[in-house]
């Protein structure tokens, strides 16, 4: 199946159901999971993450007349997904698709969502589809870097190790054979030590290979590592980082306005100019009221 048409081959086959305007407004899907990390098998399925532009009305509301917190509210698109979507080549794989408004997309990217900043910085082989804007932001993902992904990812690494530890996936035979095998669930094991070397990268590098660790996963999945060396990998590598963490030159938080100047960017790409829709410079629209206000005060 040609890359860049397995949304359209998929909705015309009626194996998914996105809203209407989305298939044709996709900017870009990758790859994500496994495949991405370097660490798939034959029997991986994929994980596709993407973003679309909704309709101009979706993203600026007001455009429809409506005033926010009066009446009939614009309905919001933030994110489609359909999960287990069958190959209708007959391959044995399955999709699981997740594509978010533009909006959304960088908002949970300047958050440093792992997920969602992963998906910026997959291998071009992962890359299904990107148009001009989905390339923008490629050549832009850096920016979206600060330091509050440690924050974010050992949030995510804590959610791994306590899924470990509650024996989460117990009651799936598939997993519970693994749990059996080497004593852990193996597959939470391999994300709990990514997520904690790809937040080193970022501080240390300002930069993201998914598949640099891709050996040393590849021995986890295998069930090499104990428990206990899981473990101590854990509050070894957290200890690390906290001092990581306050030598990085990494700015603390996102530059809003820059991450805001090329999301708009990429919205007239789409949309054409925002001039009377949106204010590119608030900063000298407010310079202007003030004058205004001087010239209305003293004429």
């Amino acid at each position: 199946m040609a890359h860049s048409m397995i949304l359209q081959k998929l909705e015309k086959a009626k194996l998914i159901h996105p809203p209407k305007f989305l298939v044709p407004n996709i900017q870009y899907l990758t790859v994500m999971g496994s495949e991405a990390y370097g660490v798939a098998s034959n029997t991986s399925d994929l994980d596709i993450y993407g973003f679309c532009v909704p309709p101009k009305e979706m993203v600026f509301p007001h455009l429809a007349g409506e005033i926010p917190g009066f009446g009939r509210q614009i309905q919001r698109f933030e994110v489609w997904q359909e999960h287990h979507v069958k190959n209708p080549d007959g391959k044995d794989v399955e999709y699981d698709f997740s594509v978010y408004s533009i909006i959304r997309y960088f908002s949970l990217c300047m958050d440093n969502n792992p997920n969602m900043i992963d998906s910026l910085f997959t291998p071009r082989r992962c890359v299904l589809h990107s148009t001009q804007i989905g390339e923008h932001i490629r050549e832009n993902r850096k920016k979206f870097l600060h330091k509050g992904a440690w924050h974010k990812f050992k949030g995510y690494a804590y959610s791994q190790m306590a899924k470990i530890k509650n024996r989460v996936n117990a009651a799936n035979e598939k997993r519970a054979a693994d749990i059996a095998r080497v004593g852990y669930d193996s597959k939470y094991a391999m994300h709990l030590i990514r997520l904690l070397c790809e937040c080193e990268q970022i501080m240390v590098e300002h930069d993201l290979d998914l598949e640099r660790n891709r050996e040393q996963l590849k021995s986890i999945r295998r069930g090499e590592w104990t428990l206990e060396q899981i473990e101590t990998y854990f509050s070894e590598k957290e200890r690390a980082l906290e001092t990581v963490y306050s030598n990085s030159t990494l700015p603390h938080s996102p530059d809003e306005a820059a991450i805001k100047a090329i999301l708009l960017d990429c919205l007239e790409i789409h949309y054409g100019n925002l001039s009377t829709v949106v204010t590119r410079n608030p900063d000298i629209e407010n310079i202007l009221d003030d004058l205004r206000n001087i010239l209305v005060r003293y004429t």
